[in-house]
């Protein structure tokens, strides 16, 4: 096992460097400048740009830049004054993170459960239940999804508040909206896993040796079906957790979506760079603990990619 990870974590840093480069010279082709301002006499932008080293040739900022990040210094924000992107991203990710989680908290919960309901009913009316929600989920963007949550428990019968982040009451709403498209990914796939799982031939065996059904259902299929699940996860829980730009602005939400997408509007190089990283290393640390996951819950699988 130790052999594999530190397989993973030297190809997640390679992965990671190549990440930087590319966005580096992505972010020089932006459109715009960041000190692109009519009242800004040309010896302040100058100052400006030897400060933050834009004056210098572009290998000589891709060096500068990468033996800052190897140390953890992002730099300043070009447009944020006085705020590096270290503090920024400390600042909001919790914001992000707090929303990601409660939202992957109730897409996975009641996505397993829908999926487990539809397949144990296959054809039955709670089936074709299961079967519309994860429809609509998967049609509504999450926007649309938000402001309808927005008008009908907000605005029309007032149940709950359409806007900041204060209590656990304004969670609600935002959580929904992002853990929705989630929900209905995972009872889909759920309920197709399980299909699979109930008329396979362990199932068939645990039910001749006299198991109850509670057991065939939760010790053979559920564990067996709940596999491709996590396989997803990695990719979803960095997603949701990094934080959704739409959701969080419709809902005045302080976290990291608002400065990215404030950040490449305003050609904030250093920010972007930095909230790229970010994204990039959560991304790929979340993959590997569900690589590592895939094979501790399903034994045939061996972490060198063999079947057992």
């Amino acid at each position: 096992m130790a052999k594999y990870i530190i397989k993973r974590v030297l190809l997640a840093i390679v992965t990671l460097f190549v990440l930087v480069s590319i966005v580096f010279v992505l972010v020089r082709l932006l459109p715009g400048d960041p000190f692109s301002n009519p009242k800004m006499t040309p010896e302040i932008k100058a100052n400006l740009e030897a400060y933050y080293g834009l004056d210098k040739p572009l290998p000589v900022q891709y060096v500068t830049y990468m033996k800052n990040v190897i140390r953890g210094d992002l730099g300043y924000s070009m447009k944020y004054e006085g705020r590096t992107v270290n503090r920024i991203i400390s600042e909001s990710f919790p914001f992000s993170a707090d929303l990601g989680i409660r939202a992957l908290c109730f897409a996975f919960f009641f996505g397993i459960i829908l999926g487990i309901i539809a397949a144990l009913n296959r054809g039955k009316k709670l089936d074709f239940f299961c079967i519309l929600i994860a429809i609509i989920g998967t049609s509504i963007p999450d926007f649309i999804m938000g402001s309808l949550l927005q008008y009908f428990f907000g605005i029309k019968w007032q149940l709950l508040p359409v806007a900041q982040y204060t209590s656990f009451k304004h969670t609600i709403l935002p959580s929904i909206a992002v853990g929705f498209y989630t929900l209905a990914s995972v009872s889909r796939l759920m309920r197709s896993s399980m299909l699979e799982v109930v008329t396979s031939d362990y199932t068939k065996t645990a039910r001749a040796k006299g198991l109850s059904e509670f057991r065939v259902t939760f010790k053979h299929q559920i564990r067996n079906a709940i596999t491709p699940i996590i396989t997803i996860m990695g990719p979803t829980v960095a997603a949701v957790l990094t934080g959704t730009f739409v959701i969080e602005a419709l809902f005045a939400i302080p976290g990291m979506g608002k400065y990215y997408v404030d950040s490449i509007n305003m050609a904030d190089y250093t920010l972007v760079l930095g909230m790229t990283i970010f994204y990039g290393a959560f991304l790929v640390i979340a993959i590997l603990i569900v690589d590592i996951l895939y094979g501790i819950v399903d034994p045939r699988i061996r972490l060198s990619g063999k079947k057992a």
